[in-house]
Formats: C-alpha cells, structure tokens, sequence
C-alpha cells in the first residue's frame, strides 16, 4: 500500500507541475512585457538606459512580442506646451525578437510626453517623459513655439533599420 501511495503522490505532483506555466512561459507571455527607451540619436541600439534630456532622438523598444505592432504618439506636456496636443505620431512593427527602432525625430525644444500603444496591451499605454533641449548641440535651436506639429514620421521596421 506505501509504494501505490507514494507512486499516486509522485503521478500528482508530475501532473500539477505540467499543469502549472513556466517561469519562462509566464516571463514572455503575450502582452505588456516589453520597455521602450528614449535614445539619444547617436545612442546605440543596445543600450536598454532611458536618456529623458535629447535633441535628436530615436524610440527604442525591447522585450515585446515578436512582430508586434506599436502606434506611438509623442504630445506636448507641461510646462512648455499645451498637455496632450499631438507633436508626432507613427507606427512601427517589431522586428522576431520583440525590437525595434524609430527613425531619427526631431521635436521643437520643449517638454513631451511619449505613448506607446500596441496589440496585446492590457491596460494603459506605456509612456515616457522627456525633454528636447538642443540648445547644448551647437546647431539652430527650433522654435519652442511652432504653430504646426512635426510631420509624422513614416512607419518603421526594426529589421529595415541599419544596426
């Protein structure tokens, strides 16, 4: 009777172990995994550190599903612009490994507020604060004041981008 005992505990933990997800599984299950970075534009992609004082720029996204696709829009914040009013928009599906890169932006200096929305998302977008000062670049400082938001930029594809 002890061995038929011990051979159903060991059949039960067997069976609630393949049962229960694995660490792995559950670390890349679908949805609100990932990060997304703001990067100095001569910031190297693999740099995972967000860098909130930029001029020229880049959104570096990491850790997302695979070929997910991201509707980001990047809005004036206070205290230098109006709250929310859009400065640029655009799109970008992530390359197999969940990465991906926009291209170059260039915002009038000012204070901003970047969403990131994207399939799978499970409550809010990811977002991230930051500051365009290109004051310290030595280059024309655009106009804190431009009437016309930036163009959106076209979308992009992490595995059309130059490593």
């Amino acid at each position: 009777m002890r061995t038929l005992s011990s051979a159903c505990a060991a059949s039960t933990a067997l069976a609630a172990t393949l049962l229960l997800p694995t660490t792995a599984y559950a670390h890349n299950a679908p949805g609100d995994n990932g990060t997304v970075k703001i990067h100095d534009a001569e910031t190297g992609e693999a740099l995972k550190k967000n860098e909130p004082h930029v001029c020229t720029f880049y959104l570096d996204a990491f850790g997302f599903d695979g070929l997910q696709k991201v509707d980001w829009r990047i809005a004036e914040w206070p205290p230098t612009g109006t709250k929310n009013k859009t400065a640029d928009s655009g799109t970008i599906t992530l390359d197999t490994d969940g990465h991906g890169r926009t291209e170059d932006q260039k915002l009038p200096n000012g204070h901003y507020k970047l969403y990131w929305n994207f399939d799978g998302e499970k409550g809010a977008a990811k977002h991230k604060v930051f500051w365009v000062d290109c004051a310290d670049q030595g280059g024309t400082v655009p106009s804190a004041t431009a009437s016309a938001p930036a163009s959106p930029s076209s979308p992009a594809s992490a595995s059309a981008t130059p490593a």
